[in-house]
């Protein structure tokens, strides 16, 4: 099967973009700065992107995301 389609549901745009800048090593609010979106919003997209890489961390989220060929 297509390994990108057997995360729990699909990362949308703007969290593939936040996984992006997760795995080139920024910090929230230099996430926030770059999108132009609050802390609190960046959060809430690294939240849901652990979730449905079913990771805990940004380093396991960063490493799956490259496996799989999501970023």
């Amino acid at each position: 099967s297509d390994q990108k389609n057997d995360l729990v549901s699909p990362l949308s745009q703007r969290e593939t973009e936040v996984l992006k800048l997760m795995v080139d090593g920024l910090s929230n609010k230099e996430i926030a700065d770059r999108l132009v979106i609050g802390v609190s919003t960046v959060r809430t997209h690294v939240e849901h992107i652990l979730e449905k890489l079913a990771v805990s961390g940004r380093t396991e989220a960063a490493v799956k995301a490259m496996k799989r060929g999501l970023i």
